[in-house]
């Protein structure tokens, strides 16, 4: 349950694995997997927002993603940029913010316009969160947080000594959104590879052996289910719970 007992989470994020693996079951090329996935993608927001989830975060490409073939890659890049064109319109009327963590210097101008367009016509989007996680790893994160807050301490703006834990989360990714309460991995691998380290220090870890162009609303029913049957202590003990003290 999230900190206010409530029994969805408010901040879901998903690695969304097995795109090849169902491709190849099925005797087909990689590409057809992560066009299956695809249509995952718009199956979950679906749910989410329906839920009544606030905040969906999706790991859509590593920064270790870049070193697939590159036949792969490209085919991605095809995906993604035809994901932009013809959905995010549709979000901005559905009330969903897009927003986009990760290297953006990464990506050819054209992705980087696009991603910049996505975030604008969205931008007053009410109804839920959603994050891609593009060309992302969470070291990467940390270590530009890291030279964000050692610059401003350069400038004078801060002394070392203030840097904390509340400081320091201000110059990740994620930082106006409350960290994730539930982690979803598919695929059936049990590692969160690189994926939002800081951020999900006190999230519940879910991982299923469904491949991620089959997952759908019974699969994501399943997940948050078991996520209401988890007693959240953020370091307390049941009896401090019990009795309502503030994590």
């Amino acid at each position: 349950m999230r900190e206010d007992g409530s029994s969805i989470p408010a901040h879901i994020a998903i690695v969304m694995d097995g795109n090849g693996r169902w491709a190849k079951a099925r005797g087909r090329p990689r590409t057809i997997g992560h066009r299956a996935g695809a249509r995952a993608v718009n199956r979950c927001i679906d749910w989410c927002v329906a839920r009544g989830v606030g905040a969906l975060t999706l790991f859509a490409f590593s920064s270790e993603n870049w070193n697939r073939p590159a036949e792969e890659v490209g085919t991605l890049m095809q995906l993604f940029l035809r994901a932009l064109d013809r959905e995010v319109d549709d979000l901005g009327r559905r009330g969903i913010r897009l927003g986009f963590i990760g290297d953006r210097e990464a990506f050819g101008a054209d992705i980087r316009d696009r991603m910049a367009r996505a975030e604008s016509v969205t931008a007053n989007g009410q109804a839920m969160r959603l994050t891609i996680a593009a060309s992302y790893g969470g070291r990467w994160d940390i270590i530009q947080a890291a030279r964000r807050m050692a610059e401003a301490a350069v400038r004078g703006e801060i002394e070392p000594g203030q840097i904390d834990e509340r400081r320091f989360a201000t110059a990740l990714g994620l930082a106006d959104l409350p960290p994730p309460d539930l982690f979803i991995r598919t695929g059936g691998d049990k590692r969160i590879s690189n994926f939002l380290l800081w951020q999900l220090a006190y999230a519940e870890l879910y991982f299923t052996p469904t491949l991620w162009p089959d997952v759908d609303a019974e699969v994501l029913d399943r997940a948050v289910e078991d996520y209401g049957r988890r007693e959240r202590r953020f370091g307390l003990t049941s009896e401090q719970i019990a009795r309502g003290l503030p994590a």
